[in-house]
């Protein structure tokens, strides 16, 4: 479950940088275009949190994880004697 998040978080990154990216671009000035660059930029920076939040729930996934697996390897173990 951990590389899912992973993928997830950087989906969300790389969408938080196409949206600053087109804040700061002529893109989001001309006429018709969506939004304005404020509404970009608030969109970058949600995106942002919101991978930041992912990355580290990913992370804590992966290190639960782990420690479920060792303790499963430790119980073996004692099993085994």
């Amino acid at each position: 479950m951990g590389r899912n998040l992973y993928i997830l978080a950087a989906t969300l990154f790389v969408l938080a940088l196409i949206s600053c990216g087109v804040a700061y671009t002529n893109i989001a000035q001309q006429p018709g275009s969506p939004g304005d660059i404020a509404l970009w930029r608030t969109t970058g920076l949600a995106l942002l949190v919101l991978a930041l939040v992912v990355a580290l729930a990913a992370m804590l996934s992966s290190l639960f994880e782990q420690v479920e697996r060792r303790a499963e390897e430790e119980r073996r173990k004692r099993r085994g004697r």
